[in-house]
């Protein structure tokens, strides 16, 4: 690399430029005065070179470099040299030579005080770091982040664009439509009263694109959702969305792993090859109580409902019963946490609306604890042998509605898979998690409510039960799970206007207001639609499990913090007031 104010970066110097005259650009990340001879680590994206500045340089450099504050912007000029022996750095790319400098220039003056340590090891607190996120933002993990962003961006395009893919920039200006989570609105200057809103994914105009014709599109588009924060949330976040017309599911999954697969070798080397292991979402919340199971560790949940639907134990036998369902656990190693220590489990049961959980623990081949005392030895030999109980386990029981007892013991699971230190690091493990219910019931309102969105098309072998028995159709939709994050999902499209009229009709979508909402979509439908399905991958997610890191914040150059502020700029902030005129806005007393 060559330019103007730089022959060379401060990562490429090596032990065959030696006698070379360079010049380099970058920021002083320390100096380092050595009874005169000064040395100077500079540092820019590629690496770091150290340069030598000798007292036999003119006074005004000397004065220059003495008074370098760290983190100033320099340019240096000077000899490539060969370090002396038994000073080679082989921590570093350029560790064998060093620059011997005739000339500086400080192109960027640092303040005395740092904001910020540009160092992974003395981290500020994230606020602190988000508001001077453009110093943060050197540190060399997050450059490293930044590079595999970038890295896997480019590997998903070439990709997708070697199997024929275009990729179209659909409308950040949209009309505001229930896709689940609250719209960004921008009130428009021309309309009075009226509104755009930010989309939330592309979804309703990478369906028009395959009407128009184009059969395989894809971007990576912003996506915009006002929702409360979590460190795996953002209010804006990236994804890789795409779409497919004459296609089945298995066209989409063999898209998508080549995807994945592009992804993980550009940005951090790693071969992940499809095809990926499969399971239906019944199987999924049946084994592992989740419907984004982590495969990496056993503890599988396991139905008792059968061995203690008679028991003398009334719990058992009530909630039985009532046609609920009795599952448990097996913690190892695990017979002696204490009481404070089952508590706290107990407690997280709760969370996920178990009105209790029952603790067990086997001791010398047996089953001991207060409940046990209520059941007989031929119950508490089955439950050992179903859960492959061992001495010195733990066993876990809930006994509640069948989604309850699955998803708390699938938390209380993936609790103790952390806490146990039972999930290998460096490993991924991927699989489709398919056959979703179409429909699930709101008790609040009375009525069913979509799973995920109202265009998946049901399986065609469940049309009959649309109006007869909604909870029991499936629809041809799937989820994409890595280590037990759900990276993203996508879905056969309706196709048919006639199939997502009765679709609507389901949830209680009138005519009127199918037609207020989404007319455009289903006039679109009336002039040839093609049979279409998709997929969406959550790319900031993705970066973050592949790179094993805590936030999503680490992948995105400027997040918002756990309130939805951004800090580096303030925002959001208040407008000037002749804009709310200009906008026919008046703020609420």
């Amino acid at each position: 690399m060559s330019y103007v104010l730089r022959t060379h970066t401060c990562g490429e110097l090596a032990a065959e430029d030696v006698g070379k005259t360079v010049a380099l650009c970058g920021w002083a990340q320390s100096v380092r005065d050595h009874g005169g001879l000064i040395f100077i680590d500079l540092r820019d994206r590629y690496g770091r070179t150290q340069v030598v500045v000798r007292p036999d340089l003119s006074e005004v450099v000397l004065e220059r470099t003495k008074g370098l504050h760290r983190e100033s912007v320099i340019q240096v000029e000077g000899t490539v040299l060969a370090r002396p022996e038994g000073t080679s750095n082989p921590s570093m790319p350029t560790g064998d030579i060093e620059v011997i400098a005739s000339g500086m220039k400080v192109m960027g003056e640092a303040a005395p005080v740092l904001p910020v340590e540009v160092s992974d090891e003395n981290l500020a607190n994230e606020e602190v770091r988000l508001r001077y996120r453009y110093v943060d933002l050197r540190r060399p993990s997050l450059q490293a982040n930044m590079i595999a962003r970038h890295r896997a961006a480019m590997a998903v395009r070439n990709y997708l664009s070697d199997k024929g893919f275009l990729e179209i920039q659909t409308p950040l200006l949209v009309r505001s439509t229930p896709e689940g989570a609250r719209d960004f609105v921008v009130p428009s200057r021309n309309f009075p009263g009226k509104f755009y809103a930010l989309p939330q994914s592309p979804q309703l105009y990478k369906q028009l694109l395959m009407i128009a014709g184009f059969d395989r599109y894809f971007q990576l588009a912003p996506c915009f959702r006002d929702e409360d924060q979590r460190a795996d949330r953002q209010l804006v976040h990236t994804q890789v969305d795409l779409e497919m017309s004459f296609c089945d599911e298995e066209d989409i999954f063999s898209i998508v792993e080549g995807v994945i697969s592009a992804a993980f070798k550009e940005a951090i080397g790693t071969d992940v090859r499809g095809p990926f292991l499969r399971i239906t979402y019944d199987e999924a919340m049946e084994r592992f109580g989740s419907d984004k199971p982590d495969m990496r560790f056993g503890m599988e949940l396991r139905d008792l409902t059968d061995l203690v639907a008679d028991s003398d134990f009334g719990i058992f036998r009530n909630v039985c019963a009532a046609g609920g369902r009795v599952r448990g656990i097996s913690a190892p190693g695990c017979a002696g946490f204490s009481r404070r220590q089952i508590d706290d489990l107990t407690e997280l049961a709760r969370v996920y609306r178990a009105k209790g959980l029952v603790a067990l623990k086997v001791e010398d081949g047996k089953i001991e604890g207060g409940v046990a005392r209520h059941l007989s030895p031929e119950i508490l030999n089955g439950i050992m042998s179903r859960l492959g109980s061992a001495d010195r386990d733990l066993i876990l029981i809930v006994a509640d509605t069948p989604q309850v007892s699955a998803t708390a013991l699938g938390q209380l699971r993936r609790h103790l898979g952390k806490e146990l230190g039972l999930i290998p690091n460096g490993e991924y493990k991927l699989l489709w998690v398919t056959d979703f219910p179409l429909f699930e019931w709101n008790p609040d309102d009375e009525r069913w409510d979509p799973m995920h969105h109202i265009f998946t098309m049901p399986r065609e072998r469940d049309f009959d039960l649309l109006e007869a028995d909604p909870g029991s159709v499936k629809g041809r939709q799937y989820d994409l799970v890595l280590n037990g994050t759900e990276l993203g999902s996508g879905s056969i499209r309706i196709n048919d206007p006639e199939i997502q009229k009765r679709v609507m009709n389901v949830i209680g979508v009138t005519p009127e207001e199918a037609e207020e909402k989404f007319g455009f979509l289903l006039r679109a439908y009336q002039y040839g639609g093609p049979v279409h399905g998709g997929f969406a991958i959550g790319f900031d997610r993705l970066l973050a499990v592949m790179l094993g890191l805590d936030s999503l914040r680490d992948i995105i150059a400027f997040p918002q913090n756990a309130a939805g502020v951004s800090l580096v700029d303030d925002c959001p902030n208040e407008i000037d007031p002749r804009q709310w005129e200009e906008l026919h806005l008046k703020l609420a007393d």
